[in-house]
């Protein structure tokens, strides 16, 4: 009797498991909002945004494979500006393989969006080689926002470089956002920034988090990597006038698996108020 509830135990667990990696490598979720703001420029039209965050490149889950198949899911919804919010590549040591920083962004050649790509890095990028990566960023056509700021049609687009690493500088990012005019976002790889912004109408995209990546039944997730535990760990949030998204990204960390968190990716639709 014993044996055989050891062997069902084994057997539910290699099934949860596979259950865990079917998640992980399932396609990302395209989450839609629309945020309608009362300080949108005058006479700017509407506009798509995509937010991508944690594609950490490297075997099982994430091979430059997949990724392909992923830019192409990004370019059949026509965004007119994609931002990723950092972590292009893993070393994590469950990694049945390590690409290069060639190897693992070489399929974000493809990507299309008509007012620009833009990233920002994160722990993992300049944990693994922050000027190789930028590098090859810059030389697939994706423009990285290193405390910078930079004009995105009717956005203002502060990039703000990674706090978990200590090398955030908001009020840098700040003092070069209020030399151009749009609507404000910040885009940064860790959301723990969000209480050092201005309190005016902005929108905020990160990710690092993984919204927990495993998510137990009435437990919670294990981490979220945040100083902040749930307050800003996954999905849209709003504090006052500051609408913030967090992604739970599309790769792993630690390990390759996946529970109650799946991949995904926020479209998000901006544009003016109507008032009636």
């Amino acid at each position: 009797m014993i044996k055989k509830l050891f062997l069902l135990a084994i057997v539910m667990g290699l099934t949860l498991f596979g259950y865990m990696y079917y998640v992980a490598t399932s396609d990302p979720l395209v989450r839609k909002a629309d945020v309608m703001v009362s300080n949108w420029p005058e006479g700017q039209v509407e506009l798509k945004l995509l937010l991508v965050s944690d594609i950490h490149v490297a075997g099982p889950d994430m091979p430059p494979e997949r990724l392909k198949d992923i830019v192409e899911q990004i370019n059949a919804l026509e965004p007119d500006i994609v931002t990723f919010a950092g972590d292009f590549v893993s070393d994590k040591r469950t990694a049945t393989k390590r690409y290069t920083a060639n190897e693992a962004l070489a399929p974000l050649k493809s990507l299309r969006a008509d007012q620009g790509v833009f990233a920002v890095l994160g722990n993992h990028d300049h944990w693994r080689n922050s000027a190789a990566i930028g590098k090859i960023l810059i030389e697939v056509g994706i423009t990285v926002l290193t405390n910078e700021a930079v004009q995105a049609g009717p956005l203002i687009l502060g990039g703000i470089d990674d706090d978990f690493t200590d090398r955030a500088d908001v009020p840098v990012t700040l003092s070069k956002m209020e030399k151009l005019s749009g609507f404000p976002v910040y885009l940064s790889h860790s959301p723990d920034i969000v209480p050092d912004l201005p309190a005016k109408a902005s929108l905020i995209l990160a990710g690092h988090t993984h919204c927990g990546q495993i998510v137990l039944p009435f437990i919670g997730a294990i981490a979220t990597m945040s100083e902040y535990g749930e307050r800003f760990a996954c999905g849209k949030i709003e504090e006052g006038e500051k609408i913030i998204f967090v992604s739970a990204g599309l790769g792993t960390s630690i390990l390759p698996l996946r529970l109650g968190a799946v991949p995904d990716m926020w479209l998000i639709s901006l544009g003016p108020k109507h008032t009636e």
